[in-house]
């Protein structure tokens, strides 16, 4: 009988360690199951967030159908349960067990915005207006506003202070935090490349240096050509003739700026209207590239005082206004004949 009852416990032990390994084993059948999504999907931890309320988001989101099990993988997996508050990009293919340890990783989705060389403040916001996953501060902020959290005195206005380039950020960036990361950039390369300018330049300060760099941002899109447009202002600038450069006069114009310039607009007095005042506007006209600061710091030498598209996307750069009248009559001639 004794032996019996060995043999009977035995087996009962035998039959438990069985279960045991079969329980364990669903189990990790269960952490490689993979999610219920189709595409990218991207899911946020809020802070605080336990075990039982992770698997009610999972399940409310349609991220993992069946959450029954969840409690009993985190138990058997504790490693699995120091998951960190975010949000995180989620991919098709991806099973429990990976997004339990990118949950753990804390390894957050990276968002993306990019601002292009030659912009200005008023395009950057609603760039930031729209971009996803940003905390939004800026509502109803002037530029002075801005500049003033931006700690930008003298004049108080952020146009060509913020380094143009793609930044990425974190879910709850806030879009200031932003602009002050493209400021401090910003500021440091002006510096940099203020540092090793050419000297005789007829800039009194790295501002005017900037100032100068956002008008050669707007006037041509080739770096083959920015120390050339350089030259042409600079070489204007040492013999105190004025810049004359169109995107000064738009820029001034503000929102009156149809498209289209007309003689009467370059003629009527603004601040930024470089027929008529003398030398470089107050401010910036657009955010600056690196390749239009170099140039402004490192103008080509030449004797050049004008330039005129050429109709095949440069200019023709001459010394004298017959030639600059010439290269202007070829222009016109090239356009009368694409419309043709």
């Amino acid at each position: 009988m004794k032996k019996k009852i060995i043999g009977i416990v035995v087996i009962l032990i035998l039959a438990g360690a069985a279960g045991l390994f079969a329980g364990y084993k669903w189990l990790q059948n269960y952490a490689n199951m993979p999610l219920s999504i189709e595409q990218e999907t991207y899911f946020t931890l809020p802070a605080g967030t336990g075990r039982t309320g992770l698997a009610q988001l999972l399940a409310e989101k349609h991220i993992v159908e069946d959450i029954k099990p969840f409690p009993w993988l985190l138990k058997i997996k504790p490693e699995l349960t120091g998951f960190k508050a975010g949000t995180y990009k989620l991919a098709p293919g991806m099973s429990i067990k990976d997004l339990l340890l990118l949950l753990s990783s804390g390894k957050e989705a990276q968002f993306s915005i990019r601002f292009i060389e030659g912009t200005r403040m008023k395009d950057w916001l609603p760039l930031l207006k729209e971009a996803p996953y940003l905390n939004h501060t800026l509502k109803d902020l002037t530029d002075k506003d801005i500049a003033e959290l931006l700690n930008i005195n003298d004049p108080q206005h952020p146009e060509g202070w913020l380094y143009p380039d793609t930044y990425n950020y974190t879910a709850g960036t806030t879009d200031i935090s932003l602009l002050k990361r493209a400021h401090e950039r910003m500021k440091s390369t002006i510096d940099e490349i203020w540092a090793g300018r050419e000297e005789n330049l007829p800039y009194k300060t790295p501002y005017e240096m900037m100032i100068m760099a956002s008008i050669i941002e707007k006037e041509t899109a080739l770096d083959s050509e920015r120390d050339k447009v350089a030259s042409v202002f600079v070489n204007r600038m040492r013999i105190g003739m004025k810049l004359q450069t169109d995107p000064t006069v738009i820029y001034g114009m503000g929102e009156q700026y149809n498209g289209n310039i007309t003689r009467k607009d370059l003629t009527t007095p603004t601040d930024y209207n470089t027929y008529v005042i003398g030398g470089l506007p107050p401010t910036p006209i657009a955010m600056p590239g690196i390749a239009s600061l170099k140039a402004a710091a490192h103008p080509a030498k030449t004797s050049y005082l004008y330039f005129v598209a050429d109709g095949k996307g440069g200019h023709t750069f001459t010394t004298n206004l017959q030639s600059h009248n010439q290269a202007v009559r070829n222009y016109l001639q090239i356009l009368r004949a694409g419309k043709s």
